[in-house]
């Protein structure tokens, strides 16, 4: 029986790594320009801890979690986010006392046990921020602008920013009960999955993506319409701020979060390019979650973005990822002696850092210069008996369809000149 990847993940094949590497090559100078520090976490945590920081209720730990239990008994999980094992690090290590604001990143996979569908994956990969240690709306408005500047650099134009404010522990309590009270009055007609979330999340009802869910909710109330005046100014002053840096946004009171740790800022981004699953990324300020989670009261704000995703729209949209890294030199040889002769020389090259490679099939020359066109070489060069022994051969430029005769003496420092040119 010939083995399969499971359903819901998948392999990214050699052809498909330079885009990757062009994605994290752009995150990982955008994150150096805003002063953001790698971390890595295991893929595995304790159970408990994405139960406290994400809550048991949500759809993440009640019907997504990769759970098992160890040789010791112990219940752990393969990450379905990253925040809280960051935050868990953060706690551990007292990252916090070392420096009052901690900007941390991370490109890491991420698991989740839901329906596999366009845009979604059973093992996936995120790119994220966290910043911990102000509750200045500046804060937020300086990772919202990460998260635009982004998008902008890879060359999605058509990113649509939206923020809202889903208030605190003081508000949201207020206001969910006004909302219970008017979706009790259609809470017949509304989906079952909506009906579930009635008594425990009924914030996440507005965030339902049943059509008549969405006509029900229509005039629905507003978290936004209903913050304390801490959170109204708080939003107040975030606004502010993405005007000041000229950052378009919309206000959409329909934005939600079915985590619990969420305060005030919530924001998304999102593509017309991706039909119904259009979130490019999501995120906002969890200034509840680090006290949930056995440290002391911290503010912090971040996001999250599915590399997956990012992908699919620059395919979609045919954009570039960057200058291709083709192979510098082929060394095509013609017997054995040109063999020896032939390693020796690509193993002083590789040792330069020059890219290069030769034949280890014993093909035809024609076959060998097939397999140099096949992988881009730059440039060739043919060598036998009769060229070691004359120390003359012929360089051919692939790009141009020119050649040159060389003294192979000399092969290192010509290809070196032609490389850096």
């Amino acid at each position: 029986m010939a083995f399969r990847s499971i359903k819901g993940t998948k392999d990214i094949l050699p052809e498909d790594v330079p885009k990757w590497q062009y994605v994290e090559d752009v995150l990982r100078q955008l994150t150096q320009a805003y002063n953001y520090k790698e971390i890595r976490t295991p893929v595995f945590e304790e159970t408990a801890l994405f139960a406290r920081g994400i809550g048991d209720l949500t759809d993440i730990v009640s019907k997504e979690m990769y759970t098992f239990t160890d040789r010791s008994g112990d219940s752990l999980t393969l990450r379905p986010e990253m925040t809280a094992g960051v935050l868990r690090a953060y706690i551990q290590y007292n990252i916090g006392e070392q420096q009052p604001l901690t900007k941390l990143y991370y490109i890491a996979p991420i698991f989740r046990q839901e329906r596999p569908q366009a845009g979604r994956f059973r093992q996936f990969h995120q790119f994220g921020i966290e910043a911990v240690g102000s509750q200045d709306a500046a804060l937020d408005a300086e990772v919202i602008g990460l998260a635009v500047e982004l998008y902008r650099r890879i060359g999605i134009p058509k990113a649509i920013l939206k923020i809202n404010s889903v208030g605190c522990e003081v508000c949201r309590p207020l206001y969910r009960t006004v909302l219970k009270n008017h979706l009790a009055r259609i809470f017949e007609r509304l989906s079952s999955e909506s009906q579930n979330r009635f008594d425990q999340n009924p914030l996440r009802i507005l965030d339902s993506k049943n059509e008549n869910d969405q006509k029900l909710t229509a005039d629905a109330p507003l978290m936004k319409d209903h913050l304390c005046l801490e959170c109204a100014e708080h939003f107040r002053s975030l606004q502010h701020h993405l005007t000041n840096l000229e950052i378009a946004y919309e206000v959409d009171g329909r934005i939600v979060r079915g985590l619990d740790y969420y305060t005030k800022t919530a924001f998304e981004l999102l593509s017309p390019d991706l039909g119904s699953q259009d979130a490019l990324a999501g995120g906002g300020r969890y200034d509840l979650l680090i006290e949930q989670i056995g440290g002391k009261r911290t503010p912090g704000v971040g996001f999250a973005a599915g590399i997956e995703r990012i992908l699919m729209v620059m395919d979609k949209q045919k954009l570039s990822f960057g200058d291709d890294r083709p192979l510098s030199l082929f060394i095509v040889t013609l017997d054995d002696h040109a063999r020896l002769w032939g390693m020796k020389a690509i193993d002083g090259l590789r040792r330069l850092g020059i890219s290069c490679e030769t034949d280890y099939l014993r093909r035809s020359v024609k076959a060998q210069m097939r397999e140099a066109d096949r992988q881009h070489a730059r440039y060739v060069l043919v060598v036998g008996s009769d060229e070691l022994e004359t120390q003359r051969g012929k360089l051919k430029n692939m790009r141009e369809g020119s050649e040159e005769e060389i003294n192979i003496a000399e092969l290192t420092a010509v290809i070196q000149t032609r490389v850096s040119s």
